[in-house]
């Protein structure tokens, strides 16, 4: 038998599918895999939280599947989604095929648990640090779950959609100290939204608000 030529072997690369992921899914796991979609050639589901790490495992051992690389994860916060506001999502990538998914998992906010994936992925460990972080999602699981980047003593996560977004209509704000306005290169010129000039700060006794 001879040996395939190299655009036989680029074509046989290709033969991973949308349409056999999405069977292999339906196949193994049934109504428990949902929301198929593409979203320019990329295809994206919903998995029972329950079973997250079960599909995650799934994909990674497949023979024909071979989802074994974690591009990303990271953390969603829907607050009108009743039972489902917080959700994780990872995208994974089959670098022997070079396709790539997108796999979403929800939970309600009053008991934000997801089975971890740092037995799977080792870039899971910071990814899901992270994402508690800032969404308050308990990885069940995680070696070592605690924040990442903001202080150990803060009481709340701060990318979630609660808090009121900052009245752009302000004029009691310095916008030289929030990049906005200024004079060309500079910083410093008077604007429509209230930013008093350097040398008129030193020279008329205004504040520095």
């Amino acid at each position: 038998m001879s040996e395939a030529s190299p655009l036989e072997r680029l074509e046989g690369s290709m033969s991973l599918t949308n349409d056999i992921i999405k069977e292999k899914l339906i196949g193994k796991f049934g109504d428990q895999v949902t929301g198929f979609e593409e979203s320019y050639g990329m295809l994206s589901f919903e998995v029972q939280k329950e079973v997250n790490l079960k599909v995650l495992t799934f994909l990674f051992d497949d023979a024909e599947l071979k989802f074994r690389f974690m591009t990303d994860l990271c953390g969603v916060h829907f607050p009108d989604n009743k039972g489902k506001e917080l959700g994780v999502v990872y995208h994974l990538h089959n670098l022997e095929d070079n396709v790539r998914i997108r796999l979403k998992v929800f939970t309600d906010i009053t008991q934000p648990d997801i089975y971890t994936a740092t037995g799977l992925f080792s870039s899971a460990n910071w990814q899901e640090r992270e994402t508690y972080d800032f969404y308050g999602i308990n990885f069940v699981g995680h070696p070592k779950l605690k924040r990442i980047l903001n202080v150990d003593e803060m009481d709340y996560f701060p990318l979630r959609k609660e808090y009121p977004l900052e009245d752009q209509s302000r004029i009691d704000k310095d916008d030289e100290m929030f990049g906005r306005g200024g004079r060309l290169g500079f910083g410093d010129e008077k604007s429509t939204h209230g930013t008093i000039a350097e040398d008129e700060k030193h020279s008329d006794g205004s504040a520095i608000i």
